[in-house]
């Protein structure tokens, strides 16, 4: 089968991508979150290559520091002198019996499309990726013979006006037989409109070969579509939310409205989840059957268990909301925050490094930092854990059961026992042991006659 032959894939990222107007380089660009030229890297490695090669130049060791990983190899284009020129770069480090060439900055491209692709590369035959273009304008032209064989690709500055009404574009991504690849590239010319070797004009030699042009449709042409300036971008990341809006709405999930909902990462479903408008889910989120996440919430790299309920505007972040549990509205749980089953953390509580036991409670207004709290205990409002003397952290323990008065301030290391009830606008600064009340309050005094402060007249 031509598709166990090996292969080397190519990413041509060295573009200065002046449209986009900034320092970064374009490949550098994000699409929900991650830079594109990431996401080609990511499509790659689906592809199980002997060997991934990036050609960067403009912004190269940005781009080497940003994306650097083991099974990337980084070749420096020095001059931009064309496509052509920019796989030659690569060349010494190509190996393999087939090689794939595509771009840093058209980040949408799907796998499955580039396996279909590659099925039709063989010794005497190479495939390239075609789209039907709504408006060509811009794109290189796949021109056929009667008989529909590919013959050549014409840059549109180089087509005549017959040529340019042409539907069919090329994308630019091409698979080609390895032992073929040097000499083609030695044969390149930069006698054109631009001045530079176009890698399109392989197909041209390729054919006066007597090879086989096989070509692959890419699905549309987002699929293909690269980012020159930023209203592009932007149009990439619209396609890219709405393909994982349907993905997550197939797969079991209503969304209320899937044009305001946000993915930038990875994210794991069960069945019968709810989610509500501008809702962002970032990093690695798991999300079992029956959650529900209200509007205006940003979750990431966080767990929430089966029919755990995030109220709207609440942040979370390296967080677990266990089975049954619920948080917010306006809730913020930091890394290491852990509601257990049933536990409930509501407005403006914040939770870090801090787990919560079994049907726990903070209904509001707390702090609880560097803390681990027992089932069933209570938090009043206005409390917090004082973990922090400057220069170190601290703990602070609350067995089972425990009722902490509101605004009492728990300064650890702190151990509370099971039962203990802490006396509102309590500073508690030493351990309790359990079922003991705990009142740390300075002594009140009544001033008779005080009088109450006035304003100077002027």
């Amino acid at each position: 089968m031509i598709y166990s032959m090996s292969l080397d894939i190519v990413i041509l990222a060295a573009g200065q991508g002046t449209r986009m107007r900034s320092a970064l380089p374009k490949v550098l660009h994000p699409v929900a979150g991650k830079a594109m030229l990431g996401h080609v890297i990511d499509t790659a490695r689906q592809l199980e290559p002997q060997g991934i090669h990036v050609v960067i130049g403009h912004g190269a060791e940005t781009v080497r520091e940003r994306l650097a990983a083991d099974d990337l190899g980084f070749v420096v284009q020095a001059q931009q002198l064309g496509t052509g020129h920019a796989v030659a770069q690569a060349l010494p480090q190509l190996t393999a019996e087939r090689v794939l060439i595509l771009y840093g900055d058209v980040p949408l491209i799907q796998a499955e499309t580039l396996q279909r692709l590659l099925e039709k590369v063989g010794p005497e035959q190479l495939a390239l990726l075609t789209v039907e273009l709504a408006d060509p304008t811009g794109y290189g032209r796949i021109i056929r013979d009667a008989e529909g064989i590919v013959r050549a690709i014409v840059e549109h500055k180089d087509a005549s006006p017959e040529q340019r009404a042409i539907r069919e574009g090329n994308t630019g991504i091409l698979a080609v037989p390895g032992k073929r690849l040097a000499e083609w590239l030695g044969r390149l010319s930069n006698d054109n409109a631009q001045g530079e070797y176009y890698l399109t004009d392989v197909i041209a030699m390729a054919v006066a070969d007597g090879l086989v042009v096989a070509t692959e449709r890419a699905a549309d042409e987002m699929e293909v579509l690269g980012a020159n300036d930023r209203i592009q971008l932007s149009q990439l990341e619209r396609h890219y939310q709405q393909r994982a809006a349907r993905r997550l709405m197939a797969q079991g999930v209503t969304l209320i409205d899937p044009q305001r909902f946000d993915v930038r990462g990875e994210v794991s479903v069960g069945r019968d989840i709810t989610i509500d408008v501008s809702v962002i889910l970032e990093g690695r989120v798991v999300i079992e059957d029956n959650v529900q996440i209200g509007p205006n919430c940003v979750i990431k790299d966080s767990i929430l268990r089966k029919g755990a309920i995030v109220k709207a505007n609440s942040h979370l972040e390296g967080a677990e909301v266990g089975e049954g549990a619920d948080c917010g509205p306006f809730a913020r749980l930091r890394p290491g925050a852990v509601l257990g089953a049933r536990a409930h953390v509501g407005n403006f509580v914040e939770l870090k490094n801090a787990v919560m036991g079994e049907g726990a409670k903070a209904g509001h207004l707390a702090y609880l930092g560097d803390a681990e709290i027992g089932a069933r205990t209570n938090i009043g409002a206005g409390t917090i854990t004082c973990n922090y003397d400057g220069a170190n952290k601290f703990r602070t323990v609350m067995g089972e059961d425990v009722f902490i008065g509101s605004n009492s301030s728990l300064v650890a290391p702190v151990t509370l026992g099971d039962g203990v009830t802490t006396g509102a606008g309590s500073t508690i600064t030493q351990d309790v042991p359990a079922n003991t009340l705990a009142v740390g309050r300075a002594k009140q005094r009544n001033i008779e006659g005080w009088k109450r402060p006035v304003k100077l007249k002027r």
